[in-house]
């Protein structure tokens, strides 16, 4: 048995922690802040309740394969997952909306004719053909197997993007494919907003950023009853069954090392710990930043994009019932000025203080870079999302705003971590699971397969496939 010390609470860092308890390994958890679940955070006031990070769960067998390896209870019986459906509605700029169905290529195909006019919807479903492809060849090297010693391995593009003439350039980000495949302005934001919602804008993302839509219109989006908050108390809970120890408000100083390898953690007041395995689930860049991890930033820090895009929402609570046709999910396509803007609202009894109220959550990408005034954005957001609630305005009661920097002060990073991506350069490699460092390894979003919540979960059994089986992991099964 060894003694295993996990930094941080997050889904991913939990999801190994509960593997490696079943494992037969004594897992302890220090968690700087007061709760668990990381970005998956809540916000309660006045009977309103709030998801503060995902609001979504696409890939739900990733939790369900953690739940059938770590107890005798499946997903299904610890939380009421049901598929979101319509999957989204878009607003589009022109005032243009269309309903996608959940996880339906046809249903899809057909609302896009309807709404856009005949041909697109065939233009997108073929486009998803390719996107098949990419899926193909990347979904096990990407999600299920350990990140390859070698990234040149990874850095190729999947896409196969579509060719004409013989000269031409060839199509290596995700803005390319919607211009040169897509044509239609509407499609390319429909197309461009799924890579903005793991914070890469089209123009970075590369081509293999297609899977994206792909996952989702073919796994569908799910919600579980109470919030994506619920997920993590379910995770929490099995991870107490499985005799998990959680010190909450012990923040982690440093990694200690010796002979080269991780031996334990000091903590902030000052006690140490020892172990024969360290997990940092934290996010990687906050790591270095706080000086957590023993070597300084160079060579070891991987090539991995995660840019300056940071999430700024607004917490509403409405006065009035959800209106008859109301959607859980609106995109509320930007111009200009105005912002693109997530809307959800889930008709959910456990958020709201009763019938005549509703908890709304909008959301936008922002720049981390800019000198935006957030005050000002949040207007602007609201404004926009008014275009998915009528009446937005008057029914109003009071707002929460969270910025960049809450964000931060809640899990350590402000900026949004995309999930793996390959492309020829390999940039959108996020660190590997085993750290440089041996004895310490890497967990959660900042960490291959990336961020999401979906590929949280796969770090976690990552992670604890590489310390139960050692060299021998060649991945999920």
């Amino acid at each position: 048995m060894a003694r295993i010390v996990v930094i941080g609470a997050g889904l991913g860092a939990m999801a190994a922690a509960a593997r490696l308890a079943v494992a037969g390994h004594a897992v302890t958890v220090y968690e700087k802040t007061s709760t668990y679940g990381g970005a998956v955070g809540r916000f309660e006031r006045d009977g309103f309740a709030f998801d503060t990070g995902p609001g979504l769960l696409h890939l739900p067998a990733v939790y369900r394969d953690l739940f059938v390896k770590t107890g005798k209870k499946p997903l299904e019986e610890c939380v009421t997952l049901t598929q979101v459906d319509p999957a989204a509605r878009h607003v589009f700029a022109d005032g243009t909306r269309v309903d996608l169905p959940n996880a339906s290529r046809a249903g899809t195909v057909d609302a896009l004719d309807a709404a856009l006019g005949a041909g697109a919807g065939e233009r997108w479903g073929d486009f998803l053909t390719r996107a098949r492809e990419a899926w193909d060849r990347t979904r096990r090297p990407l999600l299920e197997e350990p990140q390859p010693a070698g990234r040149e391995a990874l850095a190729r593009e999947p896409y196969p993007a579509l060719r004409a003439g013989f000269l031409r350039r060839p199509t290596r980000t995700l803005a390319q494919v919607g211009a040169r495949e897509l044509r239609e302005p509407r499609l390319v934001a429909l197309l461009d907003s799924y890579a903005e919602a793991y914070g890469v804008p089209a123009w970075a993302a590369p081509a293999s950023a297609a899977v994206l839509p792909y996952m989702e219109q073919t796994f569908g989006s799910w919600y579980t009853a109470g919030g994506i908050r619920a997920l993590a108390d379910a995770v929490y809970e099995r991870c107490r069954e499985r005799r998990v120890e959680f010190v909450f408000d012990a923040p982690v100083d440093e990694v200690l090392t010796e002979a080269g390898r991780a031996v334990g953690i000091r903590l902030a007041s000052g006690g140490t710990v020892e172990a024969d395995h360290v997990v940092a689930g934290a996010p990687v860049p906050s790591l270095y930043r706080e000086q957590v991890l023993p070597w300084e930033h160079g060579d070891e820090w991987p090539p991995f994009a995660h840019g300056s895009t940071g999430r700024l929402t607004l917490l509403l609570a409405l006065r009035g019932a959800r209106e008859e046709g109301a959607v859980h999910r609106t995109v509320v396509h930007g111009d200009g000025d105005r912002p693109t803007v997530t809307v959800l609202r889930p008709d959910d009894p456990e958020l709201r203080p009763d019938a005549e109220h509703e908890s709304v959550t909008v959301s936008a990408m922002v720049d981390l870079t800019s000198e935006e005034d957030w005050s000002g954005l949040a207007d602007r957001m609201a404004e926009a999302a008014a275009r998915a609630v009528p009446g937005l305005a008057e029914r109003l009661l009071w707002r929460e705003v969270r910025s960049p920097e809450d964000v931060r002060a809640a899990t350590g990073a402000a900026e949004i971590p995309p999930p793996a991506l390959t492309d020829a350069a390999g940039t959108y490699l996020p660190a590997a699971n085993p750290s440089p460092v041996p004895g310490l390894y890497f967990a959660g979003g900042w960490s291959h397969p990336g961020g999401g919540l979906a590929h949280a979960g796969m770090s976690g059994a990552l992670v604890a496939g590489l310390i139960v089986e050692g060299a021998d992991f060649r991945g999920s099964r």
